[in-house]
């Protein structure tokens, strides 16, 4: 083959590199979230119109909108088999209509997102706020806020799908529609972002950041013409503690977080019994209705969602009894009912028992009990769902009280760090792992994104001439010495003509005599796949990886002149170095000191 002359094509410029990928396109995203936020507006306003609806019929026995609660209904017979009967319809529901709708919702989102594409059936936006309306108003002690979640992640799924998206766009836009739903629900924008940066997106990018905010402001619109303006639970008591204030909230904090381990492990162990129970699942939420019909009768405010007893723990409307009471019957039924497989939300709940337990400790803290209520609600919420930050932010916003926010943090760090110390994976990931399932909730920087190919690529490299003959070539393969799958070609000058593979000999070989041919005369491919070694080196394993080789050529930029090769084993490299930099210490000041004595 004669010497190709021309330059190598160049790759990208460095230079055209940011500190972002995101390009126009989200502009395109952008305007569909909008549609999905008042969609999952929408949603979220359906959702709790239709748990007062079913609370009415089933407790009143009225068809109205009003809000209404079981806690108010005198213990009974009716209270007992309410929420049984409740139970089955949901059982039946999953059996024959989806199974997706079992649950709290949040982990059937995170699977959705990381093993289903991003697609969510039809099915589950019928029938999970349906499901849903159904547990809650037959006294199931859950929330709205994961049936919202899953249901305004259903939306955004499924207006996604009719357009031409990637998966990363389809998970842009569910996340959109949970983050809306919740937002209706509670009033709380920022929180809401914050919840699916810590829990749904798995990423950290404007691409997908920026639609969610869209998706969220214009719920926050819709809200008040829908369900309402302001804070959920206002609350401005301020809480002045004594210097030694912050220690107590991370006491609290560190309470929480034993609270929330406890809270998993017994939801989990339940979880086992069920599975042990010789009748088929369709007839667990059955039985979990039951025993919340039961817990009914003890305490019959621990029915439904309960927002009435978190008013009353921000107002301090509550005796250490009912309150001890409380915390104990609503922690059995919402972990036996969760446990069987029926439908309904989690935060709520933990809402509830952290501010119970928060309100119980206050009375022996300085300041109102109250602020310790709403200190223990964000702890909980904090270190079960493994979200500090959505925590924090949740209760300022719930509340409108922005002058806890110091000690809010500090509870809810100290839970964060109790549960991620003593539980390897959270109330909503260990749904997912008991179905095979791994989740790593970290975000790092991705190292094929940091390091450029000159950082990894071999100086040294091995090559062959163009002039070399077939024969040769043929003989150097086979030859006992190990040699690589494959090899640059270059010419007289040093520059690259091709690369020839074990593949080739093996054809040459097969060929029989070549008459003196060489390398140069035969290379099937001259256009062989290069880089340069000033650009990243993500993007040179996203083409060997495209193109199926194992080992790339690296040539001076505007040239053909070979200066380095990278092959599969240089890319796992940089994992190992990954994993060394979290795993070697190294106390470089006294190593620095002892070279210093040393000479």
């Amino acid at each position: 083959m004669p010497r190709n002359s021309e330059p190598a094509r160049d790759l990208p410029n460095p230079a055209r590199l940011g500190d972002f990928t995101t390009d126009a396109r989200v502009l395109v995203l952008i305007g569909m979230a909008l549609v999905v936020g008042t969609a999952g507006a929408a949603a979220a306003f359906v959702l709790l119109k239709l748990i007062a609806l079913t609370t009415n019929i089933v407790w009143l026995g009225r068809f109205s909108f009003a809000e209404a609660s079981p806690a108010d209904m005198a213990p009974g017979l009716w209270m007992v088999a309410a929420p049984a009967l409740g139970g089955l319809v949901i059982g039946l529901m999953a059996r024959f209509g989806s199974e997706k709708i079992r649950g709290h919702g949040i982990p059937e989102a995170i699977e959705a997102i990381l093993i289903g594409g991003s697609r969510m059936s039809p099915k589950v936006a019928i029938l999970k706020p349906l499901s849903s309306a159904i547990s809650i108003g037959t006294g199931g002690p859950f929330g709205a806020e994961g049936p919202i979640i899953m249901t305004g992640g259903a939306i955004g799924s499924l207006f996604a799908q009719c357009f031409h998206l990637t998966a990363a766009e389809r998970k842009t836009l569910l996340v959109a529609g949970a983050a809306a739903g919740m937002t209706a629900i509670f009033g709380t924008p920022i929180a809401a972002v914050l919840l699916a940066v810590e829990l749904l997106l798995f990423e950290w990018k404007p691409r997908s950041f920026l639609p969610v905010v869209a998706a969220t402001l214009v719920s926050a619109c819709w809200r008040p013409m829908l369900i309402g303006a302001g804070p959920l639970f206002p609350f401005m008591t301020d809480l002045e503690l004594p210097w030694w204030g912050l220690v107590a909230a991370l006491g609290v904090g560190l309470l929480a977080g034993l609270q929330s381990g406890l809270m998993t492990r017994l939801l989990y162990a339940a979880e086992d019994v069920f599975e042990r129970l010789p009748v088929h699942w369709m007839w667990w939420p059955m039985l979990g209705g039951l025993i919340v019909g039961l817990g009914g009768l003890i305490e019959p405010r621990a029915l439904g969602v309960g927002y009435d007893i978190i008013g009353d723990l921000l107002a301090g409307h509550m005796a250490v009894d009912e309150a001890g009471r409380l915390l104990l019957v609503k922690s059995a039924i919402w972990l036996l009912a969760l446990a069987s497989g029926t439908s309904g939300g989690v935060l709520a709940p933990l809402l509830i028992l952290g501010g119970t337990a928060g309100w119980l400790e206050g009375q022996l803290l300085p300041g109102d009990a109250s602020c310790w209520a709403l200190i223990g609600m964000a702890a909980m919420m904090g270190g079960s769902m493994r979200a500090p930050l959505t925590g924090v932010l949740f209760a300022i916003e719930l509340t409108g009280n922005l002058g806890l926010l110091v000690p809010l943090l500090a509870a809810t760090g100290a839970a964060h760090a109790v549960t991620v110390l003593l539980l390897k994976r959270s109330i909503l990931t260990e749904k997912i792992a008991r179905r095979g399932r791994h989740i790593l909730q970290e975000y790092s920087v991705d190292p094929f994104e940091l390091l450029r190919v000159e950082d990894v690529m071999v100086r040294e490299v091995d090559t062959l001439s163009a002039a070399t003959p077939i024969d040769a070539a043929v003989a150097f393969f086979t030859a006992e010495v190990h040699r690589h799958k494959a090899y640059p070609v270059i010419d007289a000058h040093g520059d690259l003509t091709g690369m020839v593979s074990r593949a080739d000999v093996l054809r040459w070989r097969m060929e029989g005599t070549h008459d003196g041919r060489t390398i140069g005369e035969l290379i099937s491919d001259p256009a062989v796949i290069v880089g340069n070694p000033d650009e990243l080196l993500g993007r040179i394993a996203d083409r060997m990886v495209a193109d199926e080789v194992g080992r790339v050529p690296i040539l001076a930029r505007g040239t053909r002149r070979v200066v380095g090769l990278v092959a599969r084993k240089d890319l796992l490299h940089i994992r190992a170095i990954a994993n060394g930099a979290e795993r070697d210490r190294m106390a470089y000041l006294v190593r620095q000191e002892r070279k210093t004595v040393a000479s």
